[in-house]
């Protein structure tokens, strides 16, 4: 086979699995009711409805918690909309919240979130991959 219809084949290729990586799904804009009959509810399931973005519902009974977890190579986000809390960092002083507040959780972190109020702590957590920079 001659090298230019060999390049052309190639070039065509490369082309066609262009086209095919800049077909994402369109991601569309939604609305809802924050219903959770449970502890938690997932929002955001990240792709393809989102670009990688997460969220979900929580609802914790006075003195429950949600667990130790990790962020992994995530950040997030608690959106605090009724009650209080405190947020466990390892690593850090406990953090204490009421609504309405917010805390941050940074990326390749384990904490866990307790309800220290009498009444329900209701929060939106938001998870997002994380970009991580280095300064120059």
């Amino acid at each position: 086979m001659p090298a230019t219809r060999l390049i052309r084949i190639l070039a065509l290729d490369c082309a066609s699995l262009a086209l095919l990586l800049s077909q994402e799904p369109s991601r569309q804009p939604l609305t809802f009711t924050l219903r959770c009959p449970s502890k938690e509810c997932a929002l955001l399931k990240g792709p393809p409805q989102t670009a990688g973005m997460r969220s979900g519902f929580v609802r914790l009974k006075p003195g429950e918690s949600v667990g130790w977890h990790s962020t992994g190579n995530n950040e997030e986000s608690l959106v605090i909309l009724r009650g209080q809390g405190d947020a466990l960092i390892e690593g850090q002083p406990e953090r204490s919240f009421t609504a309405p507040g917010y805390v941050y959780i940074p990326p390749a972190t384990r904490h866990n979130v307790t309800n220290t109020g009498s009444a329900m702590l209701e929060y939106v957590f938001v998870v997002a991959a994380a970009r991580l920079t280095t300064t120059p």
